[in-house]
């Protein structure tokens, strides 16, 4: 079993796409539906990486990030931001909000895995 990542993805395609990209790289890929949702998995299951969607309906990646931030048992987890999102200066800005990292969308295929291993540390 490869290292765990939990993908925040409120789209099931968006969802599906990265979490067979990763199962193909040997991660083993959780996931949740929104933001409260992934809270409650990030605190049950304890992943290596939060690959989080910005733009979710009810509570966005910013809130978050923000409570994962805020709990004393979870603050330290890494935390990647992948959004749609592309504008110059948003990099900037996502990783000021404490993100670990920033992958936009659409997602390279051959960069994404290479992306995601050189955050948790895997050569």
């Amino acid at each position: 079993m490869g290292k765990k990542i939990l993908v925040i993805e409120d789209n099931p395609m968006n969802c599906r796409l990265i979490a067979d990209i990763l199962t193909y790289h040997n991660f083993t890929v959780i996931t949740a539906d929104n933001g409260e949702s992934g809270i409650a998995m990030t605190r049950e299951q304890m992943p290596d990486l939060i690959l989080l969607d910005l733009q979710m309906p009810g509570m966005n990646g910013f809130e978050t990030l923000q409570q994962i931030r805020d709990d004393p048992r979870i603050q330290g987890m890494k935390v990647v931001a992948v959004t749609s999102y592309a504008m110059a200066g948003d990099k900037k800005l996502v990783l000021a909000a404490g993100f670990d990292g920033y992958i936009a969308k659409p997602l390279d295929t051959k960069e994404f895995p290479q992306t995601v291993k050189k955050m948790i540390g895997e050569p």
